[in-house]
């Protein structure tokens, strides 16, 4: 009986903790607003365009100098003058380095002395000749006599042929103590100085490279080698050159040769184009951007790269339909160039797709379009503000944190990924 009593008043405690707890929930309830509905997400749309483009096979290739040589020189000797500045332009003949001519100069005045020697001789040989004739005429001597006369004048004469030849070479061992350039061309840094030694055909001198045309040298993967012939047979393949990450002008080029032979550990071919370099853009060992034209592509399907996005199944984009919502479309890609893409198939030209925004984007979500306008970016909104979850907003406020983007222009070319 004691115990009931006691039970009783906790019993009511509880009961009384129960209501207040659900009253005072029910207050928190009528006071709490509902979530907003989300509105329309804000997008950037860019309409689909049909045109014509070629079709590019983007490599990396390395400068080579038209002509490129490592100067030497042909006689033993030491360097008297360096006449050159490194990085200098230099004419075809112009003179880079002296050797000291001195040892050279004296082998030469003596080569010209035995010859001077073998002259006068050859003129006594040729009067005792003329001489023991008119002699032999008279019977004063004998035909003996007249023979050796002639043999000693042709032996001074062939003497004096081997000494002219002596005193030829000692004159082009002299030519060799001055170092020309042997074209047009860019001398290299500095490697000897005035004493240093030099030996023949060893020590490295100076080095020219002629650098006005250049040779660009790339390699392309062998699958394209069918279409580059073909294009060759139509004609000149022409390539377009540029510096990465240099947004100076792109040079052109034509192909001028292609090797006999895959190699069998890239499975790539090497190819060599030529290009003007009149002012020096570009120097050999240079890397070089360098897009081939393989074919045009009639009536593609062009859209922003913006717009074509990475899924686990592959590329897609988004298409804003005419009601304001938009729909996933499955791509496929083609080509991309220059801030373009050619679709193959999932769109045909016209259709309008979203570039900016698809991160808040799911399949039937509606939209907003906006562009942007001016230098400055001002967005100006082309379709109503949507509802919010409170009332109506004002007409053209567009929701905040979301930018804008313009649609690209077309583009030039399509690249092969």
């Amino acid at each position: 009986m004691i115990a009931s009593r006691r039970i009783l008043p906790a019993f009511i405690l509880v009961a009384v903790l129960a209501a207040g707890g659900f009253w005072y929930g029910r207050q928190e309830g009528n006071g709490r607003k509902l979530p907003a509905k989300p509105g329309p997400v804000p997008v950037t749309v860019a309409k689909a365009e049909l045109s014509e483009m070629p079709l590019l096979l983007n490599t990396v290739g390395r400068a080579e100098a038209w002509e490129g040589v490592t100067l030497k020189s042909r006689v033993d000797g030491q360097v008297q003058a360096v006449r050159y500045t490194e990085g200098q332009a230099v004419k075809k003949g112009e003179v880079l380095l002296q050797l000291d001519p001195g040892d050279f100069a004296a082998r030469v005045a003596q080569a010209e002395a035995v010859v001077a020697r073998d002259e006068a001789q050859l003129a006594k040989a040729h009067a005792d000749v003329e001489r023991h004739a008119g002699l032999k005429a008279r019977g004063f001597v004998s035909d003996e006599k007249l023979n050796e006369m002639r043999t000693n004048e042709m032996a001074v004469a062939a003497t004096l042929k081997a000494d002219r030849a002596a005193l030829e070479l000692a004159r082009l061992q002299l030519s060799y103590t001055t170092i020309r350039a042997p074209f047009a061309g860019v001398v290299g840094a500095r490697l000897v100085f005035p004493g240093s030694a030099v030996k023949t055909n060893d020590t490295a001198l100076a080095v020219v490279n002629r650098v006005d045309p250049l040779y660009v040298t790339f390699s392309v993967p062998e699958r394209h080698l069918s279409r580059l012939r073909q294009s060759l047979a139509q004609g000149p393949l022409t390539v377009q050159l540029s510096v990465p990450g240099s947004k100076s002008e792109e040079l052109h080029g034509k192909v001028r040769f292609i090797d006999n032979a895959v190699d069998p550990a890239t499975g790539t071919i090497v190819m060599k184009a030529v290009f003007d370099n009149p002012r020096g853009q570009l120097t050999p060992g240079q890397f070089i951007n360098v897009s081939t034209t393989l074919e045009r592509l009639a009536d593609a399907v062009l859209v922003p790269n913006e717009a074509v996005q990475q899924g686990a199944n592959g590329n897609f984009l988004y298409v804003a339909k005419t009601d304001d919502t938009v729909e996933m479309r499955k791509i496929e890609v083609l080509a991309s160039h220059q801030g373009k893409s050619a679709i193959g198939q999932g769109l045909v030209a016209g259709e309008a797709v979203v570039t900016d925004g698809q991160l808040r984007l799911t399949p039937g979500a509606a939209i907003r379009v906006k562009e942007k306008i001016g230098d400055k970016g001002t967005e100006k909104p082309v379709e109503k503000a949507a509802d919010n979850a409170t009332g109506k907003t004002k007409e053209g406020e567009p929701a905040a944190g979301q930018g804008s983007a313009t649609p690209g222009k077309a583009a030039t070319g399509a690249s092969v990924r």
